[in-house]
Parts: structure tokens; sequence; C-alpha cells
């Protein structure tokens, strides 16, 4: 009989690159949609979905490749066998960030369920015993592990899976020995700064010191509980020197894997906060003191950003007094990934995806140059501007508009948060199909009993025009936008014969020229066809010696009537 079944996706980065391991999944539905989505979202130039099935008597994995799609395969020339080696050949070469990250990638779900990360299970005797007893979990982590190494370097499969079983042995029975020999002293007994400063000038100490740590957190139950534990070991270390160096060390890595398990790091901030809210946490607590000022400089940051309590605030203490750098940087890098990702911030509120979207940029920007680069922090919003311009998260954007200009307004907003040229231009083209649309012109052109006037109409037009010339689009798209807006405010201008009542008004001249004048500079009135109207009606006016005269000679006409007169007599 058949054992269990697992479908693994393997993509290539790029057509020449080689295939390697991206998820490992027992739902055949979430393999696929995971391969084709990785090809649509542009991660991947190929993906692939291979069928595992676990042969119980030899307790090897059969596989079987069930789905292939993207850029074919380069051939290349074959490797040479001899000269090719395991990437890890022995033991130590496990302890390595590189080798601890795949460890954790490939035993993801069995660290999930014992609460621990890859650095303990290299360091914790009672943890590697239970895997190496646990028998399939290890063999299918090896199997995940040598499938993709022996595709890219052209060794035998078999050779590939040996070498890392013996490997595995090896590590679990180095590990096992350290436990019984006592090398793990306990902290019952003695303070983590006394058993730093003994292990000072020793060989093994990062091993012993990472054992001792690892070992302190074994009782302790969720991530919040345990990254005070961490907080703990800090503030208990050595006030300076290697045997501080030698604590932090070893704390830091276990509480940056700890905090790049999602679920962890949803118990640490608050599992009520949602995904955009929960990169707003991390990045106040990587860089609390930026994100203080920009609150300082304006209130809604504060609402927008999530405060950090309890061990977290304690992280952020210590984070913001530079002890941690690397972790520092892993959490920054980690929200642009995030934010690089298709994952939706908020997957409810479009609008409010914008909201805290805005309020990331700023605080990332604000941070750069100490956590990540300003090249790295665009980059990762031009990725995720990708995203807000689809048909999907538009269509969800607008749907609530109750008109065809709320939506308008609302394309402007999303025309001035995305980054990118491309997504500059696409999001423009939402913005213009909108504009330039038989339903907005329709309802403009509309009038209803206590509904808006004319006059109102033009302002809000002319107000929708300012905001699309300072959102920076493409010169292009903007006078394209501008064009269009202009075109339907001078339908309606002319519909309502609006320069005609002013010119029949009851009112003085220089009331008259102020009403036009502010048409004409696009305060009351898009610029365009009714711009053009009013300068020239305004033009007639001030060829007429009267007017003129009573205009220069108006005491209470304001600086800005006086500026436009001067720039209408250029016009005459």
């Amino acid at each position: 009989m058949a054992g269990p079944i697992h479908y693994e996706v393997y993509v290539r980065k790029t057509a020449p690159a080689g295939w390697t391991l991206l998820i490992a999944t027992e739902d055949r539905k979430h393999a696929l949609e995971t391969a084709e989505d990785q090809l649509r979202d542009r991660l991947a130039a190929a993906a692939r979905v291979t069928k595992e099935t676990l042969d119980p008597d030899t307790m090897e994995f059969n596989s079987l490749n069930i789905l292939t799609i993207g850029a074919p395969e380069e051939k290349k020339k074959p490797k040479s066998v001899e000269a090719a080696r395991p990437a890890c050949s022995a033991p130590a070469e496990l302890y390595t960030p590189h080798a601890r990250a795949l460890i954790g990638r490939v035993l993801e779900d069995w660290l999930k369920r014992q609460g621990a990360t890859a650095f303990e299970l290299l360091h914790r005797p009672d943890l590697a015993e239970r895997l190496d007893a646990s028998g399939v979990e290890l063999q299918h982590a090896v199997q995940k592990v040598a499938v993709p190494e022996s595709q890219a370097s052209g060794q035998d499969l078999h050779s590939v899976v040996r070498h890392y079983q013996r490997l595995s042995e090896d590590a679990v029975a180095r590990l096992l020995k350290a436990g019984r020999s006592g090398l793990f002293p306990s902290l019952e007994k003695r303070s983590i700064a006394e058993l730093a400063q003994g292990l000072s000038g020793s060989a093994d100490r990062a091993f012993v010191m990472g054992g001792v740590v690892a070992q302190a957190l074994a009782d302790r139950k969720g991530a919040r509980d345990r990254l005070d534990g961490l907080m703990d070991m800090i503030d208990a270390a050595p006030p300076a020197g290697p045997a501080r160096g030698l604590v932090v060390g070893a704390v830091e890595q276990i509480a940056a894997e700890m905090l790049a398990v999602r679920a962890n790091l949803a118990e640490i901030l608050g599992p009520s906060l949602d995904h955009g809210a929960s990169l707003a946490a991390v990045v106040r607590m990587v860089a609390p003191r930026e994100v203080e000022r920009l609150i300082g400089l304006d209130s809604r940051m504060a609402l927008m950003t999530p405060a950090v309590e309890g061990p977290a605030a304690r992280l952020g203490a210590r984070l913001a007094g530079g002890e941690l750098p690397q972790l520092s940087a892993s959490l920054a890098r980690m929200v642009t990934r995030e934010l690089a990702s298709p994952r939706r911030l908020r997957p409810n509120d479009p609008v409010g995806e914008i909201d805290i979207l805005r309020t990331l940029a700023m605080a990332l920007t604000a941070a750069a140059g100490r956590l990540l680069t300003l090249e790295e922090v665009q980059n990762a919003f031009v990725d995720r501007s990708k995203s807000l311009v689809t048909p999907d998260f538009v269509g969800a954007y607008v749907r609530q508009c109750p008109t065809a200009l709320s939506e308008a307004e609302l394309l402007t907003r999303l025309c001035e948060n995305v980054t990118g040229g491309a997504n500059k231009r696409a999001a423009a083209r939402w913005l213009s199909a909108c504009v330039a649309s038989v339903r907005l012109e329709s309802e403009m052109r509309q009038s209803a009993p206590g509904g808006p006037s004319v006059s109102q109409k033009l302002l809000v037009l002319a107000r929708l025009q300012r905001s699309v010339r300072a959102v920076q689009l493409g010169e292009l798209d903007e006078r394209q936008i501008s064009t269009a807006i202009g075109a339907l405010g001078g339908t309606l201008e002319a519909d309502a014969g609006l320069l005609a009542q002013i010119g029949r008004a009851q009112a003085t001249p220089v009331q008259k020229l102020t009403a036009l004048m502010k048409m004409t500079n696009g305060e009351t009135a898009p610029l365009g066809p009714a711009a053009d109207r009013a300068r020239a009606e305004a033009v007639k006016m001030l060829r007429i010696p009267e007017v003129r005269q009573a205009a220069d000679a108006d005491t209470e006409a304001s600086a800005a009537l006086q500026s436009l007169m001067q720039a209408a007599r250029l016009k005459v």
C-alpha cells in the first residue's frame, strides 16, 4: 500500500536558474494554485509541482511531476559528479545562518508543533532526540533537501540522501553526547552572567551558550513568554565586553528565528491586528524614534501605528539602543519582503490598505539609512504598488463609491500613493477612463431639485483637476486627464450659460470681473474651455474704460484681484 502523500512546489527565479523548493503541502489544490500564482505575479520564471509518495518498505519518497509551467529549462552541460560535494559536510556546518534557515523551512510544521526554532533544535538534546525518534519527519526533511540539491549539482539522488541521513545522525549523536556530559549547565543554580564569564576563551563557547539559552526556554510556552524570557536573559547578562556579546548573540539568533514565524509575531504584537497593522507595529518596534517624530508631526500616524507593549516593548527598547543590529535588519527586511509579496495588507478594506501603506512608506523612509537603504525601501513599495493597480484591487477599491465623481476622487488618491513609472501609468489609465466616461458626464449634467448648482459642480471639478496636477503623473497622462476634466467643465458651463448669467447679474463690474478671473485662474472652474471663455469675457470687460477705472478705484478689491487684473491686462 502507498504511504503518506504530499506535494512540493519548486520554482526557478530566472530561466537559467536551478529549481528551488518553495513549499511542501498535503493540499494538492493549494500546491497547484501556488505554482500558478508565482508565474502570474511574476515572482518566478517557471514553476513545477511534484507528488511525493512515501514507500513504507524503503521509507523513501517516489516523485511524480504533475505540473510544469513557465519558461522552459535551459539545457546545461552536465556537471562533474566527482567535483560536486554536498552543501553541508559536517555537523558544525549545520549551525551556519544559511543552513539554519533551510532547516527552518523543511521542518517548519514540526518546529511549529514543538514551539521551537531551528537554533533551539540544534542546541537542545531533548528536541534532537524527539526528532530522531519521529523517523518520518526527519526522513521527509532529508528528502526535501536532497532532491533539489541532486538536481542542481548532478549528484546521484540516493547518494545525497544517504549523505544527509548520516549527517543528521552524526549531528544528533553529537548533541546527545553534549547533553549527557553536562555541557549545557542549567541557570537554576548559576546566573547567565557567571556562565558567560566562565566561558570566555573557550573554543566552543558559542555552542555551549546557545545550549544554555535554548535550554532555559524549554519550559516557557507561547511566543510572548519566550520573548520575555529572552529579554530577561539580556537583562541578566554581563554589562559589557565579550561575555555580554556571547549572551546577546545567542538571544538575537533565537529571537530572529522566532519573529520570522507569522503566528509568533501575531501572538507577540496582538492577534487582533491585521497584516498591515502588524507590519506597522514591527516598524514602530524597530524604529521607535523615527515613528515618534512622525507622530509629533502628524497625529494621524498614532492611529495608524499600533503601540507595542509587554515583551515587544522591551525588545523595542533594545532595538532602539542599537544592541541587536542583526535582528533590527532582519525585521526591517521582513517588512519589505511582505510588502513585495502578493498578500493583502487589509483584505476587506482597500481604502484602509492605501492608508496603512502610506503610513509604512513614511515610517520606513524616515528610517532609511539606518535599517535599510533608500533604494530597498523604494523597491519594496514599487513592488507593492503593482498589486494596487490590478483589476481586482481597483474594482474592490471603488466598489462602494456612490457616484462617478467620488470614484474619480478615490482614483486620484490611488495615483498619489502608487510608486514606479509603470504603476503610475497604470493608475492614470484607470483615472483617465473614469473622468472621460459617459457615466461621469451624465451625472454631472443632471440637475435635481436641491442638488448642487453648476457653480458648485465646476468648483468640484476644478479641485479634482488641481489634485490630478499634484500627484505627479507623467506629462502625457496628466494632460490627457486634465483636458478631459476641462472639457466636462466647458460642457457644464455651456449648458447652464453661466457666463451669460454673470454678465446679467445685479453686481458691480468689479464683482463680475472677480468672478470671471477666478474661473480664468482655475479656482472656481477647471482649466479648459470654460476658463478660456471666462478669460475672453474678462478681456472684453477690461477694454471698457469705465470698468477699468472702477476696478482701479475700488479700494476694497483684494490683492488677489489686482494680480488677476494685471494678468488680464497682459492678455489685452
